[in-house]
């Protein structure tokens, strides 16, 4: 909406135009906040995660997904079709790839379904060109050029979620603890597992960033293998292996800078954001040691 008026009052006095903007600003934060209007200031938007669920009890069930779909399409990044996949089913949403002939001539395009708590399709699936240009193969193909790019230039994007995780993984060895743990730092979690539960894909949505990532995107350590290993059973019932490195000229532990509040609120140092590795490093050493001594002691007791 644009608001049109001239700058002279009812006596033909011309009318102070200074600050406008600033005064046009406050006038509609105004009329945002007294009519709960969405904001027009997008550097004012949090990282919250507005959209719901497309629950096909409750009617008009390609309006929802329409809607969701273009609206995940247009805020979030990612890489592939599998992570598209991961973040749609999310909000109850699935994605097939139709291929096909029409008087001689080949096609190809998107089918979008809504499904159930359990991933099981309800409902007519609706065709992308159905729904808009914007959610089509060609515009999907573009978005993964354009989150390509983007994570190669703003690389702090996965550098903020693998610190995040990387900080949980250390917190335990059960897989629900992990998947509520990330919750809690607005990271959502899609494992995908073969008929006898193992774990064999790994998708992490981080919504402060609207950033989705494969597990393997972010390092050997977060993907599908390692992950199944580290939440394999012998690991269950013991506490997470204490990552505390030997103090040398004064050098603060990681447990004594988490405890006086450096960490940042996502859970990961402002330091680990810079680049220095050495610290990161001599904790992986540690961690590998401690697992192949725990490893020797099993092999030990089945002797």
């Amino acid at each position: 909406m644009h608001i049109v008026t001239i700058r002279v009052d009812e006596n033909g006095k011309c009318l102070d135009s200074r600050y406008n903007y600033h005064k046009s600003k406050a006038i509609t934060r105004d009329l945002e906040m007294k009519y709960n209007l969405n904001k027009a200031d997008r550097k004012q938007r949090r990282f919250d995660n507005p959209l719901r669920k497309v629950d096909a009890s409750q009617g008009n069930v390609k309006k929802q997904v329409a809607n969701t779909v273009k609206s995940l399409c247009a805020t979030y990044r990612f890489q592939s079709l599998g992570e598209y996949r991961a973040l749609l089913s999310l909000y109850n949403i699935s994605l097939e790839k139709v291929r096909g002939e029409v008087g001689g001539r080949e096609y190809h395009g998107f089918v979008y379904s809504a499904t159930d708590g359990q991933g099981n399709k309800v409902g007519n699936p609706f065709k992308a060109s159905k729904i808009d240009k914007s959610v089509g193969v060609e515009a999907i193909e573009k978005r993964f050029a354009y989150s390509t790019k983007k994570f190669k230039e703003e690389k702090k994007l996965s550098e903020m979620t693998r610190h995040s995780m990387e900080a949980v993984l250390k917190q335990t060895y059960h897989k629900d603890k992990f998947i509520e743990l990330l919750k809690a730092k607005g990271i959502d979690v899609v494992f995908r597992h073969t008929a006898d539960g193992r774990i064999y894909g790994a998708t992490f949505i981080d919504h402060r960033t609207q950033s989705v990532f494969n597990g393997s995107r972010l390092g050997t350590n977060l993907s599908a293998n390692a992950l199944q290993e580290h939440f394999t059973l012998p690991y269950e019932n013991e506490q997470p292996i204490p990552l505390t490195i030997p103090k040398e000229d004064g050098a603060i532990s990681e447990q004594e800078r988490h405890d006086s509040g450096l960490f940042d609120e996502y859970g990961s140092g402002l330091g680990l954001m810079s680049g220095g590795g050495s610290s990161n490093e001599a904790q992986e050493a540690a961690f590998d040691r401690e697992l192949r001594r725990k490893k020797k002691k099993r092999k030990g007791r089945n002797l």
